[in-house]
């Protein structure tokens, strides 16, 4: 028992705190060097695929077609996936030469409206963002000149909350972020950040192929770019803001489809996962996809051991720390309660257990090709 209690202890400690400690470790002594030029630009085409976002497709293309970037190189490509709403309409409505719509008649999910928009784009930089993010002008600029280094094939930016002070979902999803933007900035070191944000990463054309429908193009590509010895680098300075969704039903389902969706990237791109990157795919997705194995073991480890004092006191530890995780299960999501101390338990069981529905699900063989955009977080007047 005490052995089964310290494996999974090590596994929880290796995942969160050990894998971003071995990260910088390794980046003290192979640190990647990659050139920018901060003039340097070239033709850039904005894909993005909606579904009903008529709370925001408005502000959105008006934000980006005012991005401080060389009008003359950018342009903007929407896919209306069988919107039922007035989408198609707001967009239609919009004036500018470097403004296209093209729509499904029928639903075909993001990543086959990705694909089709990629095929009628004419820039050399494909970047990726969602209806709904809010990107500030100077992004693109930050994010495109890394390309001006040949051997880097993609950069992402990260996500922060645009009103993480306001609920406890937001509490616990923006410390979630928070940790992401560390990992993302020492893997970017090696010049191997694993995964995408999928609502700011750009990727050179040349480098694209066909998504696959029922993956996320923000794991997949990163994937196949990497596996072809390319450099996949994180700006610090690129970030989008959504609004967040209060809800926790949402979030759930949220983190079900992100997991169901990496386990089948990882099944079917597996031969494309290799050395550095099948190691921090194991560390920084795998394990912790699977993280409420040991905190159940540990839990039914110390209770076995509770009469030795050390294995009650952590048995005390964790059942105070579920306890907070249950409370704010009440308090996050039915009444207007910040603080941390049970809105960060509560997220962190929410995403664990949403992650192990989402493997369940691959295993059974649901599939992700469509799915409903979160309602709450939508209609956000532009800034």
């Amino acid at each position: 028992m005490k052995l089964l209690f310290w494996i999974s202890a090590a596994w929880l400690l290796y995942v969160f705190v050990g894998y971003p400690i071995v990260l910088w470790t390794i980046g003290c002594f192979r640190r990647s060097r990659y050139t920018s030029h901060r003039d340097f630009t070239l033709p850039v085409s904005v894909l993005i695929s909606a579904r009903n976002e008529e709370k925001d497709i408005a502000w959105k293309i008006k934000e980006t077609l005012e991005w401080d970037y060389p009008a003359g190189e950018l342009e903007v490509l929407v896919a209306s996936d069988a919107s039922e709403d007035r989408t198609d309409e707001i967009v239609a409505s919009i004036s500018d030469p470097r403004l296209r719509l093209v729509r499904n008649s029928q639903r075909a999910g993001k990543s086959n409206s990705l694909n089709r928009l990629a095929a009628l784009a004419r820039g050399q930089v494909f970047f990726f963002t969602d209806a709904n993010s809010h990107i500030p002008p100077d992004c693109l600029r930050k994010m495109v000149r890394h390309f001006a280094d040949s051997r880097v094939g993609c950069v992402t930016g990260c996500e922060r909350e645009e009103d993480a002070n306001r609920s406890g979902m937001a509490a616990g999803g923006g410390s979630y972020l928070g940790y992401e933007s560390l990992i993302n900035s020492l893997e970017s070191a090696l010049g191997s950040v694993l995964i995408c944000d999928g609502s700011v990463f750009c990727i050179c054309r040349e480098l694209f192929t066909p998504l696959q429908p029922d993956l996320a193009n923000d794991l997949e590509l990163p994937v196949r770019i990497g596996s072809h010895g390319y450099a996949i680098l994180y700006e610090p300075g690129a970030y989008s803001t959504e609004k967040n969704t209060s809800s926790a039903q949402e979030e759930f389902r949220r983190r079900r489809r992100i997991c169901g969706q990496g386990i089948l990237a990882a099944w079917r791109l597996r031969n494309q996962i290799r050395g550095l990157r099948a190691w921090q795919f194991v560390s920084r997705k795998l394990l912790r996809w699977f993280g409420l194995v040991p905190l159940a073991l540990a839990l039914f480890a110390s209770a076995m051991l509770a009469r030795q004092m050390l294995f009650g006191v952590l048995l005390i530890l964790q059942l105070v720390f579920y306890g907070a995780a249950i409370a704010g299960s009440y308090l996050v999501t039915r009444t207007s309660f910040q603080s941390r101390l049970v809105a960060l338990p509560f997220y962190f069981m929410l995403v664990n257990l949403g992650a192990i529905t989402g493997f369940v699900d691959a295993c059974r063989g649901r599939r992700f090709s469509v799915w409903e955009i979160p309602s709450l977080s939508r209609g956000r007047a532009a800034q």
